[in-house]
């Protein structure tokens, strides 16, 4: 008789903040198309929260982790459950504003805020510092014999939001994509959004900035995927975009950016192989 397939068991958290709120994004949007790849992928069970209240209910019953996320973060004792789910063999596919949390007022008393560094950052292995507003840019492919992009051109152009992230755990992270499409202390990241004293989104090569990387963490790992900004006219909260979107900086009412390129396809889909193809081969309890 046949062995049967294992099933892959999935924790999905997809949500904006004040809870239930879409916090400038379609997460509608976002959490289905994830439930699709999901659903392709075959022998999978996947369990469903807007953030990381529940999460000791269902962390330790999942094979893999997937969150895209606006807002919510998992507060400290929470981040400590994570971190040994991960220690112990657990794969976390994080997408898009998982890298943010929580905006405070500046320190040296200016107008504007920004963001405070927290205990799931460290446990991520990356830290948002800002975003310039949506633009075209060129994303660069590291390995592509990598599970992660394999399939992908060396180079593929999206319109996104153009993450600054400082990568916190280098030694322990390969990076799988970057881009070149803003020279550093830019002030079309300057002078939008969040605040940064400086600017530790750049590589030592003063130019490269990282847009994904796998991090391993014990037995587990964590791929962080920055791509994947999408709203409505309802849930849009984007004030103008770059010209490369739109001569006249006129936000696209309807956005769906990097979602509609076959490029982003393909890492979802890849990242979702990912997840349930190494999910089985540590434990995670």
């Amino acid at each position: 008789m046949a062995e049967q397939p294992k099933l892959t068991r999935v924790h999905l958290v997809a949500g904006g903040f004040p809870r239930h709120s879409a916090a400038g994004h379609d997460i509608d949007y976002a959490r289905l198309r994830l439930l699709n790849a999901l659903q392709q992928q075959g022998e999978t069970t996947t369990s469903i929260s807007p953030d990381f209240q529940d999460l000791t209910e269902w962390l330790p019953k999942a094979d893999a982790l997937v969150t895209y996320v606006a807002g919510p973060f998992p507060d400290s004792d929470q981040c400590a459950e994570i971190d040994h789910w991960l220690q112990n063999g657990g794969r976390w596919l994080a997408l898009h504003g998982t890298s943010g949390g929580k905006a405070i007022a500046r320190s040296d008393g200016e107008p504007g805020r920004e963001m405070l560094r927290l205990d799931h950052h460290d446990v991520l292995g990356c830290f948002f510092l800002n975003h310039p507003p949506i633009r075209s840019f060129q994303v660069d492919v590291h390995d592509p014999s990598h599970p992660i992009t394999q399939g992908l051109d060396p180079a593929f152009e999206v319109m996104d939001e153009l993450y600054l992230l400082e990568v916190l755990d280098p030694d322990n992270s390969e990076i799988l994509l970057s881009t070149t499409g803003l020279p550093g202390d830019h002030p079309a990241a300057r002078n939008f959004g969040f605040h940064y004293a400086e600017d530790t989104s750049i590589e030592p090569d003063g130019r490269t900035r990282p847009i994904a990387y796998l991090r391993r963490r014990g037995r587990g790992a964590v791929v962080y995927l920055a791509l994947g900004h999408c709203h409505t006219p309802s849930t849009n909260i984007q004030p103008f975009v770059d010209a490369s979107v739109d001569p006249n900086g006129v936000t696209p009412k309807l956005f769906r950016g990097s979602w509609e390129t076959d490029s982003f396809d393909r890492l979802l889909r890849n990242g979702i192989h990912w997840l349930t193809a190494t999910a089985h081969s540590e434990p995670h309890a």
